[in-house]
């Protein structure tokens, strides 16, 4: 690994010294305290031998240095890295000490030609070195400063004998200490690199922790600006909303409506585009929930085909949707807005042939694959399909092809419903994306279409007479903009509307109508209120009434611009109904109607933060 310049490699190389010191230092009491007993047995047997009174000095002087050495200060774990260069040098010059006094005895020894003492002597001096060479590999100073004094003084004393025998010994001693040399530069080398390895390492994983980090929080710092870019957006945009709305509807029947008319269709795109966003933040927040159920997939599959069959022929494309028969168990709802993703992505990307969905069945199992004949994803690409706002060969962000969200949409759907999602492409040749779905059983009856199954259902529910509106409304919402557009809308759609920027307004509004003896239909409340406050619980408190918990008289819609996983999940927790900024005019009275004149519950009504990317 390259360094990053000649600071990090002075303090890779204290730390490395450090470790090196320590490794050497850890032995040092016991070592120091063995030594002195051997030097006062083997010193004791000598000298009982040879009576020579200058052994007896050397090991006075022996003794002595072993002393010092044992009392002098020494290194701990507490000294800092900067002083290991000293302590390194200071451990060198004991065992250097120690080796230079032990050098002395073969000059006592060898000149007696008891060969029996020599020989003793010999194994003891290689005994010594090879035990300390191992402990002191860390450092080669102190390696070579304990080996060669007493190793040489020994080899010196033989070889002045002269003779043959003596030389022999003398020549095999330079062989053995030439050996342990190598042998102990080689491991400090060994020891020494993966020393250096290891920190490296440590530094790495340290850098590596600190760029996650700092993704991680550039990430969440991502998720509060889009968060609060998209609620900043939503509010006028929702303005725009109601206010083109009111327009829309005043010119209806005069030429001026056409302009009225092309303006709410752009709001109406932007819009789109700004709750596809939202349903990444309501999947992440774990507010949409699956009701998986027996399915058949033709029921699915014809409304797909009536979608997308006019912009299939528009690109003059052939959209093939094949019948199959087959049942699933899956969230209808969640998997046609699954299915509706890859057919759609799949359009984006052919210009010519066309695109194909067929089932087929796999043993426990049915797939559903959506082939086209596009472009083709190339290998190195095919790992971030699934990431929002990528789009292949699409660098100057057409939207015409979208924001490039669908995919990660429906990666999401695959987790939140256990269907894989595999995918094999040609660049050049095309695309093919497989749900990997549970077989089910078909049921014979009973069965409650997630859908209409033909456009003359879908136009029986058209047919069907609207819920009545109701007749008061009183909104609290502290932005003067929308207070005016909303009244301004509801007020062209005959409701007598009445709006408030604060809580206690709306509370002393609601006392008076109930004075009047004509108490609000519906409380409509902002979730985001002034100074922090929250209209969620605003809201709750409001449509109690005076009686308190439990006497619930004004039902309560929340309106909001949030995106935040958190509040979301919030909101869903609260079970009061939610439309997301900006608000569509149809949707807004639908909602309102439904309030007003509330209706049971089928067994699967699946509640507006369910529907993803209905509103």
């Amino acid at each position: 690994m390259a360094s990053s310049g000649p600071s990090a490699d002075h303090t890779l190389g204290q730390r490395v010294l450090r470790e090196h010191v320590a490794s050497v230092y850890d032995t040092y009491r016991i070592s120091t305290l063995t030594h002195m007993a051997f030097v006062v047995v083997f010193g004791s047997i000598i000298y009982s031998q040879l009576k020579n009174p200058s052994l007896l000095f050397w090991l006075a002087g022996l003794l002595g240095a072993d002393i010092y050495v044992f009392f002098t200060p020494r290194w701990t774990p507490l000294r800092p890295a900067r002083e290991s260069a000293y302590w390194a040098r200071k451990i060198s010059r004991m065992v250097t000490l120690v080796s230079m006094i032990t050098a002395v005895v073969p000059w006592l020894v060898v000149p007696y030609n008891n060969l029996p003492m020599t020989s003793l002597l010999m194994a003891v001096i290689v005994g010594s070195c090879s035990r300390a060479a191992q402990s002191l590999w860390p450092l080669k100073s102190a390696l070579f400063g304990y080996t060669l004094p007493m190793s040489l003084g020994l080899i010196t004393a033989l070889a002045w004998q002269g003779d043959g025998l003596h030389l022999f010994l003398a020549a095999a001693g330079a062989a053995y200490l030439l050996l342990t040399l190598r042998a102990g530069i080689g491991q400090h080398k060994l020891l020494t690199e993966s020393l250096m390895l290891r920190f490296e390492n440590e530094a790495l994983a340290a850098r590596l922790g600190e760029q996650i980090a700092a993704t991680e929080r550039a990430s969440e710092e991502k998720t509060r600006f889009l968060g609060t870019a998209s609620h900043d957006l939503r509010q006028p945009l929702h303005a725009i909303a109601l206010f083109g709305a009111a327009l829309e509807n005043e010119l209806r029947d005069r030429p001026e409506g056409r302009n009225a008319e092309r303006l709410m269709r752009a709001v109406n795109a932007l819009g789109a585009s700004l709750d596809t966003m939202l349903d990444v933040s309501r999947l992440d927040a774990g507010v949409i929930t699956a009701v998986p159920q027996p399915v058949q997939l033709d029921v699915l599959f014809l409304p797909l085909n009536h979608t997308f069959s006019a912009r299939a022929e528009h690109k003059q494309l052939q959209l093939r949707v094949r019948a199959s028969g087959l049942w699933v168990h899956s969230d209808p709802q969640l998997l046609h807005r699954m299915l509706s993703n890859l057919i759609d992505n799949a359009l984006k990307y052919t210009a010519h042939g066309g695109v194909t969905v067929m089932a087929r069945e796999r043993g426990d199992s049915v797939w559903v694959e959506v082939r086209d004949s596009g472009i083709g994803i190339a290998p190195e690409q095919s790992g971030r399909i699934f990431e929002e706002f990528y789009q292949i060969n699409n660098p100057g962000r057409d939207r015409s092809r979208g924001l490039g969200i669908g995919l990660s949409i429906v990666q999401r759907l695959s987790r939140l419903l256990g269907h894989p999602v595999q995918m094999h492409s040609r660049p050049g040749r095309g695309t093919h994306f497989r749900v990997v779905l549970p077989a089910a059983h078909a049921l014979s009856s009973g069965l409650v279409p997630a859908f209409p199954s033909d456009a003359g259902e879908a136009q029986a529910a058209l047919r069907k007479p609207a819920p009545a509106l109701p007749g008061r409304v009183l909104l609290l919402d502290d932005e003067l903009e929308i207070r005016e557009a909303m009244t301004g809308l509801l007020r062209s759609h005959s409701i007598d509307a009445h709006a408030v920027a604060n809580e206690a307004g709306a509370a002393a509004a609601l006392q008076w109508a109930r004075r009047e003896g004509r108490p609000f239909d519906l409380l409509l409340c902002d979730y985001r209120l002034a100074d922090g406050a929250d209209g969620l619980d605003a809201g709750l408190r409001l449509s109690q009434g005076p009686g308190g918990e439990g006497a619930v008289e004004t039902p309560l819609l929340l309106i909001t611009g949030e995106t935040s996983p958190a509040r979301l999940q919030r909101v869903r927790e609260s079970q009061v109904p939610v439309l997301f900024k900006p608000v569509v005019a149809a949707a807004l009275f639908q909602a309102m109607a439904e309030l007003a004149a509330p209706k049971p519950a089928s067994p699967r009504q699946p509640s507006m933060l369910e529907n993803i990317g209905s509103h």
